[in-house]
């Protein structure tokens, strides 16, 4: 496992984090974490050195700081540097924000989080943190010890970001980046001004919530093939993120045995500024193809859930990409008829409003909701 240095404090940091934010579950039922095989994959990654774990208050309904405080017991948490988020739309006054910070250290059994985070950041929360004083919080919680580094993560344009990156000596940042998302929320613009800042990055969806390894078009299946070194696409995707240098964590949301391995081996060899000039070529050409394709720009985050209604909305424009992606109508059509329940069809959204607010990519979900019944529906 390769380590770089994060923060101010120059903590070592494992190059691949661990994402506790799609833990295997049990049926379908995202709040009911598998904890047995959970607890087993979370720990394999800690003994081959992975020794970053990304938490947050809303992951499996609720139920992941629990799990991972109970998984980190038998002397695992001495072992990690933990990471978890403020629940930035639960915030009403700075008492709030103690009162859910102390209630995650209770969560997590811990005394102190490694790596705090203010979640999810876009134009409202931020100037509600601000209205209710959120670096008087930080300072207290700094100061008591009950975190010990402070950053933010993430969600809305490269204005916004700047604006909040130079409002505060942060210790990192967190955004969503991979090879599709150059030019997407803070993008390549935030990835450098970070860079200037001196503010170390910590990147999540590296893989667009898996859509850039599973199902791959032809098109793209003959340029990954055309390298002289051959690699999964997932080994792509994160190889891109690790060869920039102020790139320190890479997050995957890992709930496969194999796929934690694989993304270990090649955390051991991805140093900063290895990919060749050809190599690079190759990911901007796949990158030429998937924007050609992409509908919806969704990455399953869920925080558009629970629809009051019941449509399982990541899973109506999954669909939808699917069938754009990867020139195939029938299968995603057939998903969408046979196997969606009636309420959790596209079909059933009744345009109350309530999910779009919440969405991290500032989707018009009931307008795409629409596009998705009538292209699949049909």
């Amino acid at each position: 496992m390769l380590y770089r240095e994060l923060g101010k404090n120059k903590e070592k940091v494992s190059i691949l984090g661990y994402g506790c934010m799609r833990f295997p579950i049990i049926g379908d039922d995202n709040s009911k974490i598998d904890k047995d095989e959970a607890k087993k994959q979370l720990r394999f990654a800690i003994d081959n050195g992975v020794n970053y774990v990304d938490t947050a208050y809303p992951y499996h309904d609720g139920n992941s700081e629990t799990f991972v405080g109970e998984a980190l017991k038998d002397g695992y948490r001495k072992k990690v540097k933990l990471a978890t988020k403020l629940p930035s739309w639960l915030i009403q006054t700075q008492d709030d924000m103690n009162k859910y910070l102390n209630e995650q250290l209770k969560n997590l059994q811990t005394d102190y989080i490694d790596y705090y985070l203010l979640h999810a950041l876009n134009k409202n929360y931020w100037e509600n943190y601000k209205k209710n004083n959120v670096f008087d919080f930080i300072k207290e919680a700094l100061d008591d010890g009950r975190i010990k580094n402070i950053g933010f993560s993430f969600h809305d344009d490269f204005d916004l970001f700047k604006e909040i990156l130079d409002s505060y000596d942060w210790d990192f940042c967190q955004i969503q980046y991979n090879f599709m998302d150059e030019n997407y929320q803070a993008g390549l613009k935030g990835l450098n001004y970070a860079k200037e800042k001196n503010i170390d990055l910590i990147i999540m969806e590296p893989l667009r919530g898996g859509s850039l390894t599973k199902n791959i078009p032809n098109e793209v299946k003959k340029l990954w093939d055309s390298a002289k070194i051959k690699k999964t696409p997932a080994q792509w995707g994160l190889r891109y993120l690790w060869n920039y240098e102020n790139i320190k964590v890479v997050l995957s949301g890992m709930n496969d045995m194999n796929h934690i391995d694989e993304n270990i081996k090649e955390a051991s060899i991805s140093h900063p500024n290895t990919l060749t000039k050809n190599e690079l070529e190759i990911i901007n050409k796949v990158k030429n193809v998937y924007n050609s394709k992409i509908k919806v720009n969704c990455t399953d985050c869920k925080y558009c859930m629970p629809c009051p209604f019941g449509v399982n909305i990541p899973l109506n424009f999954s669909l939808l990409n699917e069938s754009s992606m990867y020139d195939d109508l029938k299968v995603p059509s057939m998903k969408y008829k046979m196997f969606l329940e009636k309420e959790k069809k596209a079909s059933n959204c009744k345009s109350c409003g309530q999910c779009e607010p919440k969405c991290p990519q500032n989707i018009k979900i009931i307008d795409k909701l629409k596009e998705v019944n009538n292209i699949l529906g049909q």
